[in-house]
């Protein structure tokens, strides 16, 4: 994978597999997360990335070798995994509704110095409604709660799976500026459809297809070429300077019958 760090992978994954009930939903993975800056994970609807997150994280039934720091995790219970340093904000972001902003952030606390300044830095209209149930918070800010109770403590790599779906241009925006910021402190492996977003944040990406890595290089250089980009994603690439609309409608509209690009390139 291109990147221009030359520390060791914060995560590595070597044949991967992972299966929800009889299903198999990932075969063989295997890539590498820089140990800086943004690395997409992209691919159509059921290209399961969504399940090599989850498997990383040991929420489903995996094989293979996952290694963060250079260190096994892959024998590790979930818990064990995220007192490692393992931050994840999943798609549905998971926020507890009847709780309140501030007991949802004490609740992710696991740092004996939580990093307040920095979430009240990158979220103040969050720590603003910090007696407001989250429940009651629009999808937006719900998305910003997500984000922070992961910030808040020293991770050493942050899952972000789907982060800007189904929000508003202007949220979008927020949630890009938001991401960008945390990128500066930690690496990020982002599961995203939105191709302008993954285009303004990413320096690597991987492209799934069929529970299969089909791609792995420079997240711009896979941008800017059209014609790689609809062979692998089935989509249009967005315009640069937009992070508030997605490419094509985004790979969340995925075009069925196009075959993927299935070799892997270095």
């Amino acid at each position: 994978m291109s990147t221009t760090s030359t520390r060791p992978p914060v995560l590595r994954i070597v044949d991967l597999s992972a299966r929800i009930g009889a299903q198999q939903v990932v075969e063989s993975v295997t890539l590498e997360v820089p140990a800086s800056g943004v690395t997409a994970l992209l691919g159509r609807n059921g290209a399961g990335k969504t399940s090599t997150i989850k498997a990383v994280l040991g929420l489903i039934e995996r094989s293979g070798v996952v290694e963060l720091d250079g260190e096994r995790i892959d024998t590790l219970p979930t818990h064990k995994i995220v007192q490692r340093g393992v931050g994840y904000v999943p798609e549905d972001r998971e926020v507890f509704a009847s709780l309140t902003v501030e007991e949802n952030l004490r609740l992710a606390e696991r740092d004996a110095k939580p990093r307040r300044d920095l979430v009240g830095d990158l979220f103040p209209d969050i720590i603003a409604r910090s007696q407001q149930a989250a429940g009651t918070l629009s999808g937006g800010q719900q998305q910003m709660v997500a984000l922070a109770r992961a910030l808040l403590n020293e991770n050493r790599l942050l899952l972000v799976d789907e982060p800007t779906k189904g929000l508003s241009p202007k949220l979008v925006e927020e949630v890009t500026d938001a991401l960008e910021r945390a990128s500066q402190v930690v690496p990020i492996l982002l599961v995203e459809q939105n191709l302008a977003v993954a285009r303004r944040l990413a320096k690597d990406a991987v492209v799934m297809a069929d529970g299969h890595v089909v791609h792995v290089g420079d997240a711009g250089a896979l941008l800017d070429d059209e014609q790689r980009v609809v062979g692998l994603l089935g989509v249009g690439t967005a315009s640069p300077d937009s992070t508030s609309h997605s490419a094509s409608h985004s790979a969340s509209h995925p075009t069925s019958d196009s075959t993927p690009d299935r070799e892997v390139t270095t």
